[in-house]
């Protein structure tokens, strides 16, 4: 166990060191990056060696664990808590790395009482009192392809801030009751809309993943807040506003600066 007077003196500590070079390099593979301003890069950047430092990493399914793995993935889960205090993820302890896509068993019920066991291909996975698993491969996607939507390290990610008052229920810690309200008002009204246009089989901006329930809803326009800002903010204006003040963030406006779509 670490108290906090020494956890916030080796923090103290790791930072008063200057950026690994090569670790910089790494950071061409994380897009958002560049389009942030040089005081949030720097930001960005000490809360990666934070989350690299702070956190258990351990390659699985042969995947020998690289500084590159860990540096990319520790700067996209750091995009989501720019905003935040210094304490990131505290119920995160640990992160899985697979070299790709990974099966998990399920269970579901049958006739009767029989239960069915399936192997279920996942590129991610964040368990309530678990670690965060990740696909390296698809890791690396989501960090380079910026605006298609997809990012599987802020969708698992996001999980563990919607986690953080003890239930996975697509509602975060949110700081009154006033955003509370809020946040239940569109968050309800938005997932719904989704819900109906996935049945109806209409094209939507938000993965239809996010129909599953409340809390892949939360995982699914996290997504879209940080890779397609611009249209979300355009099609589902109230969304993204209760996004932008959850976040402290305003990407679309990143995107517009540097002529992004």
């Amino acid at each position: 166990m670490q108290f906090p007077w020494q956890k916030n003196r080796n923090r103290r500590e790791l930072l008063a060191q200057p950026f690994p070079i090569e670790w910089q390099a790494y950071l061409s593979a994380v897009a958002y990056y560049s389009l942030l301003p040089n005081s949030q890069q720097a930001a960005l950047r000490d809360i990666t060696r934070v989350l690299i430092a702070e956190k258990h990493w351990e390659g699985c399914g042969g995947l020998i664990l690289t500084e590159e793995m860990k540096v990319v993935i520790a700067a996209q889960a750091a995009v989501l808590v720019l905003g935040f205090d210094a304490d990131y993820y505290p119920n995160v302890e640990t992160i899985l790395v697979y070299p790709s896509g990974f099966l998990v068993t399920t269970t579901r019920p049958e006739t009767g009482r029989v239960l069915r066991e399936d192997l279920v291909p996942l590129s991610g996975e964040a368990a309530q009192r678990g670690p965060v698993i990740v696909s390296w491969a698809d890791a690396l996607q989501g960090g380079r392809n910026l605006g298609d939507g997809r990012n599987v390290v802020l969708h698992e990610f996001s999980h563990k801030l919607d986690m953080r008052d003890g239930a996975a229920d697509g509602a975060p810690y949110l700081q009154d009751s006033a955003a509370v309200d809020r946040w239940a008002r569109v968050m309800s009204a938005e997932y719904a809309q989704l819900v109906q246009q996935t049945q109806e089989g209409e094209p939507t901006l938000l993965d239809a993943y996010g129909a599953t329930n409340a809390a892949e809803f939360f995982a699914v326009s996290t997504e879209c807040f940080f890779e397609r800002p611009r249209p979300m903010q355009h099609l589902h204006p109230e969304l993204y506003g209760v996004l932008r003040d959850y976040y402290r963030q305003d990407p679309a406006a990143l995107f517009a600066m540097h002529g992004k779509s």
